[in-house]
Formats: C-alpha cells, sequence, structure tokens
C-alpha cells in the first residue's frame, strides 16, 4: 500500500473515533441505565468499534514511515487499547462473566466475526527485536554449555522395565524370523517364473494389430476418465463445492504485500535514526542562532519587572523559585501588584500550616460521628444510589482525546506535497525544540538575576541601615521527607542481572517457550451465544472466545507499558479445563506474542531445586527480581490446584504447598508498573480449595471442549499442516460429528499417527479418508459430560459465578413481577 492508503485510512479513522468521544463525553451527565441488558447493548457497541479502530491504528502505526505521525498514532493506539480493556473489565462487572456473546450486535452491524477479532500489535516485538534477540542468543549460549535434557538422569530412572526388555527382544527375533522367511520364498518364486519363462520360449507371439488394438483401448479409457475427471472438478469449482487451487506461493500477491509490509519496516528504522540526529543538530543549531536573542530578551524583561514593582511597591520584589515555575510566572499577563499579592498569600499558608495539624484531627472525629449517624439510615442511602448503572471514570479516554486534537491540530489540514518520502518534518522540530531551548536558557538566566536581584537589596539596604538581606528560606517543607515503605532486602546486591539470568537457566526455572502464535490456537466463533443466554441456557464458550480473553486480560496489558500503568490491574490468570484443551500451548503463546520470559514454577519442576526455607526466599527473590529488570516476564505454574489441595497423597515428591504461602505474597508487591503475570493451569480445579484457590489467581478462563464448528476447522488445519491433501474422499464433516467429546490435543494426536512419512508418499495414489482417524482416537478416552458438567459446577462457585447466579434469579424475579402486574391489570379491565 502507499504512503496515501495509509494517510486516508487514518484519517477515517479519526472521523469514527471522534464520533465515539463524542459519545463518551456528553455535555449532560447522562442518566443511570436501569436496564441491564440495554447497558450491555451499549457497552459492547462502544467495544467493538472501538476494536475496529484499534485494528486501523494498528496497522496505520504498522505502516506509516513517518517519525512525528507515528508518535501520534502510538499515543492514540494505546489510549485505544486502554480503552477497549476499560470496556471490557465493565462488561465482565455487569454481566458477572468473563465471556460475552456479540453475535445480535454484530449482525445490527453488518460485521463478521473477523471484522472484530483483536489484533495482536506488531510492535510488541519490532521495537523490542534488539533486546530480544540479543537475550535468544544469551540463552542459547547457556543451553549449549548445559548439554542435552536427558544426560542429568540418574542410571535407575534410565533402566528398562522386564516385561518390556523381553518384549522388544521377542518383536526382534520374530522380524528376523520374518526376513529369511520371507527371503527364501521369495527365492523359490523367482525360481518359478524362471522355469515358466524358459517354457514359454518356444511359444508364438501375439498378431501386431491385435497387440497394437489393446494399447489403444487401454490408453483411450484412461484418457478419457482422466479428462471426466478434470471436468468434473471443473464443475464442482464453479458451483462452489470445491476450493480452487492455490497458485504458486511465491507469485501470489499475499506474498509481495508480505514483502513491501517489511520493506517499509525497514524503512521505519532508518527514517527514526535520521530523526533523531535531527533533534541533537536543531537543537543545537537555534542555540548557536536564537538563543543569545532569547537571553537578551528575557533579562531585559525581568529588569523591567524589578523597576515595576520598585515603583508599584516601594520595594524589590522576591523572586519565584524554581519550584513554582521561576521568571515563567512572571511572564504571564498579571500585574506586579497582583504577583507580590499571591507571593504574599503563599508565605502566608506556609505560616498556617502547623495550625492545620490539630484542626484535622477535630475534623477526623466530626467524621467519625458523622459515619455512625448515616450507619442508621444507610439503608435509605443505598436504595437513592442504587438507580441504575453508570459507565465509570476512564484513565484512557483523555489521552485519545489529547491524541485526536493534535491530529486536527498539525497533521488534519497540513500540506505534505513536497514530502513525498514521508520524511520527518524539520519545521515541527524547530517548534518543539525552541520551547527546551527557552526553558533552558530561562534557568540559566533565572539564577543570574537572582544574585542580580541579591545586589540591589543590598545595595538598597545599605543606604538605609545596613541591614542585611538575604533570601528568605523556605520553611515548613514536610513534603521533603516523604515516609519511606518497608523495602525488600536484596540478597543479592553484588550480582548482575546476567549472572542472576544464567543461574535460574542453569537450574531449570527459565525456559524457552515452544515457537508458537496465538492464532495457532485455531477454534471457531459462537454463533447462538446471545441467543441462548436470552432462553437463560448458560452456553459454555468457544475456542475463539479462550483466544480472545487471553489476548484481553494476557497480551495487550503485558505488551504496552503505557497501557499496563493506566489499565486495570490483571496480576493473575488461571486456565482450567480438560487434558489436551491447550492451556499450555496459551502460555507459550502468550510469551512469544510479546516476546516475555517464561519461569517454570511448577512443583515437579522445583523438585530437589532451591531447599528449605531460606531456598524459596532466594529462589522468590530472583524470579522476581530478574522478572521485573527483564520484564515482561510470565510465571507459569502447572498443576496448580495441588498447591491448595487438603491432604497431598504421602508417594508424591513434589512438595506442591511449597508456594502456598510465599507466592500469594509475593504477588501483593506487583504494580502497575511491573508487567509481571502469573499463569496457572490446572485439569482438576475442583480439587483444590476453593478459597485460596481463588484469592492467588484473579481470573478465571474455562476452557471447554471443542464444539462441532472449531472441531471441523481444527480437523482441516491440522490435516493441512501435517502436509495432508484435503480430498473429496475425506468427509471432514463426518469426522467432526464422530469425534465429539476429543479435545485438540487428542487431534492433535491422531494426526501424527495417521500422516507419517510413508503414509504422506502414498497420498497421491491412495488418498486420506476419515476412517483412518478413527482407530487411533478410539485408544484414547474421550471428555464425558460428567467430567463437563464437574467444571461447570466448579465454575458456579467461584464468586463470579455466585454473581452470575444471583443476577440471573433477580432477572427471573422481575420478569414474573412483570407477568403478575399485566394479568392484575387484565383482570381490572374485564371488571
Amino acid at each position: 500500500m502507499s504512503h496515501s492508503y495509509y494517510n486516508k485510512q487514518w484519517q477515517e479513522t479519526q472521523a469514527s473515533l471522534v464520533d465515539l468521544l463524542q459519545q463518551e463525553m456528553p455535555p449532560e451527565a447522562p442518566k443511570p441505565e436501569r436496564d441491564r441488558l440495554a447497558a450491555f447493548q451499549l457497552l459492547a457497541t462502544m467495544y467493538i468499534k472501538y476494536i475496529q479502530i484499534m485494528r486501523r491504528l494498528e496497522q496505520c502505526y504498522d505502516q506509516v514511515v513517518h517519525p512525528q505521525k507515528r508518535r501520534v498514532l502510538r499515543h492514540c493506539l494505546d489510549g485505544v487499547m486502554g480503552r477497549v480493556l476499560e470496556l471490557k473489565h465493565e462488561m465482565v462487572n455487569l454481566e458477572f462473566s468473563e465471556y460475552h456473546y456479540f453475535d445480535d450486535v454484530l449482525s445490527d452491524l453488518k460485521m463478521t466475526p473477523n471484522d472484530v477479532e483483536i489484533p495482536i500489535p506488531h510492535f510488541f516485538k519490532n521495537e523490542r527485536a534488539k533486546a530480544l534477540e540479543k537475550r535468544e542468543k544469551l540463552l542459547g549460549q547457556i543451553l549449549a554449555k548445559l548439554g542435552p535434557q536427558d544426560a542429568g538422569k540418574d542410571k535407575e530412572e534410565m533402566k528398562m522395565p522386564w516385561d518390556q526388555a523381553i518384549r522388544i527382544i521377542q518383536v526382534h527375533e520374530r522380524a528376523r524370523q520374518g526376513r529369511l522367511r520371507a527371503h527364501f520364498m521369495r527365492e523359490i518364486r523367482q525360481q518359478e517364473e524362471r522355469e515358466k519363462q524358459a517354457q514359454t520360449r518356444g511359444a508364438p507371439t501375439l498378431d501386431p494389430d491385435i497387440a497394437a488394438m489393446r494399447i489403444q483401448k487401454i490408453w483411450k479409457g484412461f484418457a478419457q476418465r482422466r479428462k471426466t475427471k478434470k471436468e468434473r472438478e471443473e464443475e464442482m469449482m464453479f458451483i462452489g463445492m470445491i476450493p480452487p487451487p492455490l497458485p504458486n506461493p511465491k507469485n501470489m500477491p499475499q506474498t509481495f504485500a508480505c514483502r513491501t509490509e517489511d520493506e517499509r519496516r525497514r524503512t521505519q528504522d532508518v527514517f527514526e535514526q535520521e530523526f533523531q540526529q535531527a533533534l541533537v543538530t536543531i537543537k543545537d543549531k537555534i542555540f548557536e542562532t536564537e538563543g543569545p536573542d532569547m537571553k537578551e530578551t528575557m533579562m531585559d524583561q525581568i529588569r523591567q519587572w524589578f523597576i515595576e514593582c520598585r515603583d508599584a511597591t516601594g520595594k524589590f520584589p522576591e523572586f519565584p523559585d524554581e519550584d513554582d515555575g521561576g521568571s515563567e510566572v512572571i511572564f504571564k499577563e498579571k500585574d506586579p501588584e497582583e504577583l507580590e499579592r499571591e507571593l504574599r498569600e503563599k508565605e502566608n499558608e506556609k505560616g498556617k500550616d502547623k495550625g492545620k495539624g490539630d484542626k484535622k484531627k477535630d475534623k477526623k472525629k466530626d467524621k467519625k460521628k458523622d459515619k455512625k449517624d448515616k450507619k442508621g439510615k444507610g439503608k435509605d442511602v443505598d436504595d437513592e444510589e442504587d438507580e441504575g448503572w453508570r459507565m465509570g471514570p476512564s484513565n484512557f479516554v483523555p489521552a485519545v482525546n489529547e491524541a485526536s486534537g493534535n491530529y486536527k491540530e498539525v497533521w488534519h489540514t497540513r500540506n505534505e506535497d513536497d514530502n513525498f518520502s514521508q520524511k520527518h518534518d524539520s519545521e515541527l522540530i524547530k517548534e518543539e525544540k525552541r520551547k527546551e531551548v527557552e526553558t533552558e536558557i530561562r534557568i540559566q538566566v533565572d539564577e543570574l538575576m537572582r544574585t542580580e536581584l541579591q545586589n540591589l537589596k543590598a545595595a538598597v539596604d545599605r543606604e538605609k541601615k545596613g541591614k542585611k538581606s538575604g533570601k528568605k528560606k523556605k520553611k515548613g517543607k514536610k513534603s521533603g521527607k516523604k515516609k519511606k515503605g518497608k523495602k525488600e532486602k536484596d540478597l543479592t546486591p553484588d550480582r548482575t542481572i546476567e549472572d542472576l539470568y544464567e543461574e535460574l537457566v542453569t537450574q531449570g526455572v527459565i525456559v524457552r517457550p515452544p515457537p508458537m502464535k496465538l492464532a495457532d490456537y485455531e477454534g471457531e466463533y459462537s454463533y447462538l451465544g446471545t441467543t441462548l443466554r436470552q432462553a437463560n441456557i448458560e452456553p459454555m464458550p468457544s475456542l475463539s472466545d479462550v483466544r480472545r480473553i487471553v489476548t484481553e486480560f494476557g497480551i495487550l496489558p503485558l505488551g504496552s507499558p503505557a497501557v499496563h500503568e493506566q489499565a486495570p490491574l490483571t496480576k493473575s490468570l488461571l486456565l482450567a479445563g480438560p487434558r489436551g484443551s491447550g492451556k499450555r500451548m496459551l502460555v507459550h503463546a502468550l510469551c512469544n506474542e510479546v516476546g516475555a520470559n517464561l519461569f517454570d514454577l511448577s512443583p515437579a519442576n522445583l523438585v530437589g531445586k532451591y531447599p528449605g526455607k531460606e531456598g524459596l526466599k532466594m529462589l522468590m527473590h530472583l524470579i522476581f527480581k530478574v522478572g521485573r529488570a527483564l520484564q515482561p516476564s510470565v510465571f507459569f505454574v502447572g498443576d496448580c490446584e495441588k498447591m491448595f489441595k487438603k491432604k497431598i497423597p504421602k508417594t508424591d515428591p513434589t512438595d506442591p504447598k511449597r508456594l502456598k504461602k510465599e507466592l500469594p505474597k509475593s504477588l501483593k508487591t506487583i504494580k502497575p508498573e511491573d508487567r509481571l503475570l502469573l499463569v496457572g493451569t490446572s485439569r482438576c480445579p475442583f480439587e483444590g480449595e476453593m478459597k485460596p484457590l481463588i484469592g492467588c489467581y484473579q481470573r478465571v478462563i474455562l476452557i471447554p471442549r471443542p464444539d462441532y464448528a472449531s472441531r471441523h476447522l481444527l480437523w482441516r488445519k491440522l490435516i493441512e499442516r501435517n502436509r495432508g491433501v484435503l480430498t473429496n474422499a475425506l468427509d471432514i464433516s463426518s469426522l467432526a460429528k464422530v469425534t465429539d467429546g476429543y479435545t485438540p490435543g487428542h487431534m492433535v494426536t491422531a494426526v501424527h499417527q495417521v500422516l507419517t512419512d510413508r503414509r504422506i508418499q502414498l497420498l497421491s495414489k491412495k488418498p486420506l479418508q476419515s476412517v483412518e482417524f478413527v482407530a487411533p482416537l478410539a485408544r484414547i478416552d474421550p471428555i464425558y459430560k460428567e467430567e463437563e458438567e464437574a467444571f461447570k459446577t466448579w465454575y458456579a462457585k467461584t464468586p463470579l459465578g455466585k454473581k452470575r447466579v444471583k443476577a440471573a434469579q433477580a432477572d427471573d424475579d422481575d420478569m414474573g413481577k412483570d407477568k403478575k402486574g399485566k394479568k392484575d391489570e387484565k383482570k381490572k379491565k374485564k371488571k
């Protein structure tokens, strides 16, 4: 795409954003919404519109090469991402569920589910490419020193059971005997063929004409069958029953588009370097050319102010401190008398600060009395306040409004006919740097004029009585000494982060996640979610919904520091689902999408590492110190329900309760500026105690078994990904229907067992059939409805699940009251 395309897209996006901002910031405060369904519709509509804006802004930011435009785009993109997360939390608090369904809203807005798929911004990794490459290189060197992971296993673990060893010997011996028998049979068969050939050497040959006719017959039949097959395929392709064949990947337009995008990203780096150089050179040039004139002008203005204050008040004024703004306060449009009055008022306020301490104590007592009086009236107050739902205050709408205003003032009407290559604009740099130069020169001038003012005051005082008057010192500045909170003791003050990182990698705490993307977690959208909820049936989420929630609660906050600081803080996630549902894959994808470090704190991984209480303290200190220094970081705990079990089997050597107390304590120290996330996975969350488990994990993401649509999509993608070929002989629809209850992990296992190298070589002669996948799946136990019901029951007992049940009961009661009221009205009319 061209520069003009992305500029036009930015312009259209800003127009949509202005419409949304008018809705976000109305002139009058909106009335509270009593209908919960109407409130959710409002939130869902805004949420979808913000996602559309985010998609277009992310594309513009990824491809626009102008360095100054990119800064405005980034500011706006961070604000929109943060607003999406705020709306998500608003919907969670309103609906009491992490999962939401927008099929009715999408239908009203004439959109498809692909239009509202949340994109993962490319700048999460592109802007940290050098740091990630350096870290990956360091990790590779450390792992290369350690050697293979299986080298350190004990000999006892490497021993093979007797039964297995005997079975292997039997298999090999039977194979040897079979090969010998096959060799003998081959020799006998060859001998028989030689004898037959010897007998038929003297037999008469076939007539040439008859032989030619036979060859023609076979060839014409083969050619006609091939022609008929081709015509049938063309007909099926014409009516849309078969997808058209893919062109050569090298000549596909998508390939050329990807190359163009990569070239534009490289151009961004070049233009950014030129922009940084221009910032320095233009600032130095302004210092040299305009700096002396600025300095002289400021000194003349300040001296004139001295004279005016002297004439108006009879004495020289006090020069404003640096904290108050210095001489910048003087140049505001105010009279000398007003400035003197403001300075006197500040001095009087400082003197009164001491007397305010006693008054605060009296106010606290009055507040306590008021609280006691209000206890009796609490119910009435709650009834008055609980009028309906109101939108909470936003931390990101002002930032979005500021970025939108910046675009309107600077870029909307700017003529860029001369800047075809979209390099930096020198005039904008001059305007910005002129202000910086002015502030720097102002600080220098303030120091000079303070000394000059002191000299003038000293000369005047000598003329009077020789009294010395110096600069008054500020009294009672209590703000300088702040109460310091308890800081954690640094157990490794003399060691570098690289050394600590190497130790954690050596111990196997920091691991390298497999190269996976969130897009690899395939799943279809749930098209009946809203319909089922309206019928008071709680639908199970689809795999597409799981992917969306992981993006909202994990990837977007971790990827952007600006979003993480202002957005609602999510410290921990719990991924709960049956075996093979892709929990660990989601953790790996989350780390890869944002370039995060992965700390494996699973009980099985920590066996024999950092023993004792002191070792545990050292472990927690190391992971949080390295995690904060190399953020974003993800702390992974597999089978986290074992940590909160009441009884642990004596045969379990992992000691899963080891982190039960330390981990929740350490989570409390995470601040908004710390991009750290705890992710736990569990296949049996109902085995752990509910209260401590939910207290440790802030958000619960329930992963279901895939529905029919997701299974159909998964089979197609998995077969194609493993070099399989989709033909008419392969009935994907029946296969998806038959495999109800199987998870994506089961499907992957079946595909790997069927599509071996030998089977792939035979695909041209023997097409793949759906029956071949049944046998591998028959050896695997599916997820039965009883296990799925156990997950549903457990989720309903979580705090959010309980609130959801109460809200549903309240809605049913309201519906019943409305029906009774209508019946009473009808009876009255009949009477």
